[in-house]
């Protein structure tokens, strides 16, 4: 059996379980047995990840779960895993996922992939897993061959698919230590998606010259539907919050489109976002490194090209 944390933030699930739930579909299907859906603490709405292919969604509505304790949560997932026999346990990439995986993979001594980027294919009875390595430069392909393995899936590594019904969700029963953790206050980035599920990004840097230009990249931003990043001096320089930060340092993602804007491309800026599907570069500098890393790039004074680049848009949906 293939178990999948479904992470339900404040009740809501993000687009990751989506792809964790249809990645743990394909993975049971590969092996001959079911996927079977977790969630913990309070969730709205867990039947519906019967439709990305769960045979089974499970809640532990443990009300010391509302509030994310990664000790607390590994040893509810692997107690789960355990009362169920669970092969596989897979589970996002993210901020919670990175805290929990390693942890249950030692709990439940088992092997662990961490930032799995496709499909795993069967070599005898165990998986081959891949993930990129070198800072995203290569694909190295990794056996598991553990009683019991643990998977980490990259957002947007998969594409959500529904392809099952919603299925009614059953009250897991676990005994949980008391937590360690007392909860004071909570502060969350609301409206906008998450930089590791964002299918859109635009991103911008020094060339920017001042934080009161930013008008101009958050206008192509909302008219494309896109999450704004920026570089680590951005950041750094207190132009924009630090959860935008994106690169070696900051936050790694993969989006569909990843446009560039007044960004040179250093080495640990790319190493985090060269997963990217179509890089855009705009640039004022034709020896910019990035161009050599760009599917398209644009040379020129991106205070022009960008506002021109957003009006093309406009009139091409409104066409559309």
């Amino acid at each position: 059996m293939v178990l999948v944390f479904a992470e339900s933030p404040r009740g809501h699930f993000k687009k990751s379980a989506f792809e964790a739930v249809t990645y743990g579909k394909k993975v049971a299907e590969l092996l001959g047995t079911d996927c079977v859906a977790l969630t913990l603490g309070p969730v709205d709405d867990a039947s519906v990840l019967g439709t990305y292919g769960a045979k089974r969604v499970l809640n532990l509505p443990d009300a010391s779960l509302t509030h994310f304790d990664s000790q607390l949560y590994t040893q509810a997932i692997a107690d789960a895993c355990k009362q169920l026999g669970a092969q596989v346990v897979i589970l996002g990439h993210t901020t919670t996922g990175k805290s929990v995986a390693g942890r249950l993979a030692v709990r439940l001594q088992g092997g662990l992939i961490s930032g799995a980027t496709g499909l795993p294919v069967l070599a005898g009875k165990n998986l081959l897993v891949e993930k990129t390595v070198f800072s995203g430069k290569a694909v190295a392909q990794y056996e598991l061959s553990g009683a019991v393995n643990v998977i980490s899936l990259m957002g947007n590594a998969v594409k959500p698919e529904q392809t099952g019904s919603a299925v009614a969700s059953e009250t897991l029963t676990l005994a949980l230590n008391s937590s360690k953790i007392r909860v004071k206050e909570v502060k969350t980035q609301e409206g906008t998606v998450p930089l590791p599920e964002a299918e859109i990004v635009v991103s911008a840097g020094r060339g920017m010259k001042d934080p009161g230009n930013w008008g101009i990249v958050e206008d192509l931003a909302t008219t494309l539907g896109a999450t704004t990043a920026c570089s680590r001096p951005v950041a750094d320089s207190h132009w924009r919050p630090h959860h935008e930060h994106v690169g070696q340092t900051g936050i790694a993602i993969r989006p569909n489109l990843y446009i560039a804007i007044g960004i040179s491309g250093a080495i640990q800026h790319l190493a985090g976002v060269n997963n990217s599907k179509v890089i855009v570069v705009i640039n004022k500098d034709p020896e910019a490194p990035f161009f050599k890393a760009a599917d398209y790039g644009v040379v020129g004074d991106l205070f022009e090209i960008v506002p021109r680049l957003n009006e093309a848009f406009k009139q091409f949906k409104a066409a559309n």
